[in-house]
């Protein structure tokens, strides 16, 4: 089958519109960039949505997934990709044995009959002739354009627990740090669970506020049959451009201002804090050893380094890394040799995932790894699932994690502070929890 392409105005439709009409489907994905006048793309992106709906191939079982991404990137179309951070156990001889109530698959692939892709005020329709007619489609525009936005908002029936309390998180932390003192490591990322048995939730609905209270560049609403992942991630693991690789780590979080005056304090002292431009610079060493075993010779560069991004919620200092692709090295070898991303692990990365695994209470799964897409050029954009919503609506359970990089300057108590600032958006959706 080939791709047919529509182009349309884009004025009328909308992320709730469209999220309103994939509801229909088991499976879609909507990318959301949040771009505005008042939050301009990204040099990188690509466009300000784009919404993959009703698999015509889907993979998530035992097969090799990275085998698979190297076949369905050949193949010139849309894909979408769910990369759980388990994946790491394909890769190295690691394993995932903590408690997982949530349930997603390990990974889910797949290629979408119908395709929206929202750039300049423009909505392009991607789809198969051989499914839907060119009148069919027009047809389906108009019927989401004139498409009510349906909001009820209905307050959440959850309580949320915290998987450890705050001296076992203090404890952890403390160890983590005999660990870097005895030299095991330099800086790993710790995370912690908070989670909700018998949640009643409307993902949809919640989505939307959790978008609306923290719209970021990397958020994504999934849904796989009963599993639903509601981001709102501020974060780029990896993307191609032209045969250009970029990664942007994130290490270095402060709260925003209550004033212009404020804020400006903040992000100055965010930018000259020691302890997070060592945590940082720990990163973009690892990014870049890790990029440059699929870069052209010479082609590793710093772009970036201590970038402060400023978001409604908070500012976060960014890297950029970049490298140019060697010959012959495809997307699939670019994961293999960079999954999990060093933001969500740690330096040395196998060693940090080891600890990891010894030290966190619940499986990561879904949480830290990644959702993107590989467009039938080839280029390609995957984000870090952080600041995020699980939810498994068969068994009612939901789930957000939240951490931050522990290296040998981190003070517990700061950390612990750090986490619950990164979960406050999660918990005020989820009711206003503190």
């Amino acid at each position: 089958m080939k791709r047919e392409t529509l182009i349309f105005p884009a004025e009328n439709i909308s992320a709730d519109k469209l999220l309103n009409w994939a509801g229909q489907f088991d499976v879609f994905t909507l990318l959301n960039s949040n771009s505005s006048a008042d939050n301009p793309p990204d040099n990188y992106s690509n466009f300000d949505l784009l919404l993959a709906v009703d698999p015509i191939q889907l993979f998530s079982g035992d097969e090799n997934p990275f085998e698979l991404i190297k076949s369905l990137s050949q193949k010139k179309d849309w894909h979408i990709f769910h990369l759980s951070y388990d994946l790491k156990n394909r890769i190295e001889k690691l394993d995932s044995n903590n408690l997982d109530y949530v349930h997603f698959p390990e990974f889910l692939f797949y290629c979408p009959a119908i395709v929206f892709e929202i750039k300049d005020k423009k909505v392009a329709v991607h789809y198969f002739k051989e499914r839907n007619s060119e009148a069919e489609i027009r047809e389906l525009i108009k019927s989401i354009e004139c498409s009510p936005i349906e909001n009820f908002p209905v307050k959440p029936d959850v309580e949320i627990k915290a998987r450890i309390s705050r001296d076992e998180y203090i404890t952890t932390i403390n160890q983590i740090k005999d660990h870097i003192q005895q030299g095991d490591i330099y800086e790993m990322n710790y995370c912690q669970e908070f989670y909700s048995e018998n949640a009643a939730i409307d993902p949809y609905q919640i989505y939307r506020e959790l978008n609306e209270i923290s719209p970021m560049p990397f958020s994504v609403f999934s849904k796989c049959n009963d599993h639903y992942l509601m981001c709102t991630s501020p974060e780029r693991y990896l993307a191609n451009r032209n045969n250009k690789i970029i990664s942007q780590p994130i290490k270095g979080t402060a709260r925003r201002g209550k004033n212009e005056e404020e804020d400006h304090k903040i992000k100055d002292a965010l930018y000259h804090d020691e302890k997070e431009r060592s945590e940082n610079v720990m990163i973009v060493d690892l990014v870049r050893n890790d990029l440059s075993r699929t870069a052209a010779k010479g082609s590793v560069q710093v772009e970036e380094l201590f970038g402060i991004k400023t978001f409604k919620q908070l500012h976060q200092m960014v890297s950029t890394v970049t490298s140019e692709i060697e010959q012959g090295k495809n997307v699939a070898d670019i994961l293999q040799t960079t999954f999990p991303m060093g933001s969500m692990t740690g330096a040395p990365k196998i060693r940090a995932m080891q600890i990891i695994e010894e030290t966190e209470k619940a499986k990561r799964g879904l949480y830290s790894g990644s959702v993107g897409y590989i467009s039938p050029d080839g280029d390609f954009d995957f984000n870090v699932i952080i600041r995020s919503i699980l939810y498994n609506e068969k068994e009612k359970y939901l789930s957000f994690t939240v951490g931050s990089a522990i290296t040998i300057g981190s003070k517990a108590e700061n950390e612990y502070e750090e986490c619950l600032l990164k979960a406050s958006a999660m918990k005020k959706v989820l009711g206003n929890q503190e």
